[in-house]
């Protein structure tokens, strides 16, 4: 590795595969490339097709990923849009569930990029692109699914997965705030959805400050609480220099 390494960051996502090259400041080389993300996808594949995004890319020294799940040591715990046969909202295959469960996806793109790697949950990276480091940070991601990241005096917390646990009406964060669950509902109703969560996480975390991200904060068309503001999505790109400052990442 150089005396000045660049990092390649990719934001690995439930409809798209996205990726660029970062300098010791955290400066993309060049515009970010993002190729679709297709079902089914074992790990085999997803492998491959980010070895593919990343040829597209100039040369670089050491790899970050973020990806939608929980991830443990590098390893992946759970994979809830890759299990699927046909991506978010269609059945479970079981092939796929036991692919996943504990695949080592650290060790398998280091093998495949021939670099250096770190893999975390997809926004526990955008958060260490984006706290300030005061108090107690909560990020948010609005995509394909919802992603949380906890963040005290601007270190991680152990994460937890938000997304799988009851919002309302027995239905989770990822089922009432959902890209599925936008389109099916508008963008109207799928705002109000977000405003009542925000007031549920203010409740359960009494956060100092709310960072929303992702690919439908864009969407969110209502006034901001005090100590909420949205993100650039570019974050989940720009966290992969931090994962490699934060040794707790």
């Amino acid at each position: 590795m150089s005396g000045q390494p660049t990092t390649l960051s990719i934001d690995i996502g439930g409809s798209g595969l996205k990726a660029s090259v970062l300098d010791t400041e955290g400066n993309m080389l060049v515009g970010r490339q993002r190729t679709p993300t297709t079902y089914p996808m074992p790990p085999g594949k997803l492998v491959a097709e980010l070895e593919r995004l990343a040829a597209k890319l100039p040369a670089f020294d050491r790899v970050s990923a973020g990806f939608p799940g929980m991830v443990r040591a590098g390893a992946v715990l759970t994979a809830p849009h890759f299990v699927t046969t046909d991506g978010p909202g269609t059945g479970v295959d079981a092939a796929l569930l036991q692919e996943w469960t504990g695949f080592d996806l650290t060790s398998a793109l280091a093998h495949a990029l021939g670099k250096p790697t770190k893999v975390v949950n997809d926004a526990d990276l955008q958060g260490a692109a984006v706290v300030a480091g005061q108090g107690l940070e909560l990020v948010i991601t609005l995509g394909t699914g919802f992603g949380s990241g906890l963040f005290y005096q601007g270190r991680l917390c152990p994460h937890l997965e938000l997304a799988h646990h009851p919002l309302a009406k027995d239905k989770t964060y990822n089922q009432r705030l959902g890209e599925a669950a936008r389109k099916r509902i508008g963008d109207k109703k799928w705002n109000r959805r977000v405003r009542d969560a925000i007031g549920v996480l203010h409740t359960l975390f009494n956060y100092d400050h709310l960072y929303i991200g992702g690919g439908n904060a864009s969407k969110v068309t209502f006034t901001l609480p005090a100590g909420a503001s949205i993100v650039d999505n570019s974050a989940g790109i720009l966290g992969g220099i931090k994962l490699w400052e934060r040794e707790e990442l």
